[in-house]
């Protein structure tokens, strides 16, 4: 996969939500080998870093041609930018379209434990 780049939070003494959207996110079914399409959206709270937007890009589109469930797919998304930035919370949603009659919606959020409970 792609590696992401990163670049300094200029505000890093303020809470504020980043929310990234990528409405032509694909992969592939692992099961039937078919293309699955859906919207992967990105919130979160920044501590240091931001991602860069172009590294972003290029790591969601390395998974066009990757089998990969949906739920696999959106916690793996989750991992892999909160072990690059180290976000003070970050949710992951993937909104699958429709595919056999369903379709399907995966959020995997993490928030920093450091911080939970303590006063701002």
């Amino acid at each position: 996969m792609a590696a992401f780049e990163t670049f300094p939070n200029r505000h890093p003494g303020r809470d504020y939500t980043i929310v990234h959207t990528c409405p032509e996110f694909t992969a592939v079914c692992p099961k039937t080998g078919q293309p699955d399409f859906g919207t992967i959206r990105i919130t979160y709270v920044p501590d240091r870093l931001c991602v860069e937007l172009k590294s972003l890009k290029l790591y969601l589109f390395a998974f066009r041609d990757r089998g990969i469930f949906y739920e696999d797919v959106t916690n793996v998304i989750l991992d892999d930018l909160v072990e690059a930035l180290a976000p003070r919370r970050m949710t992951v949603e993937g909104d699958f379209r429709v595919r056999g009659g369903i379709s399907t919606v995966v959020e995997a959020s993490y928030e920093e434990k450091r911080r939970r409970g303590r006063a701002r």
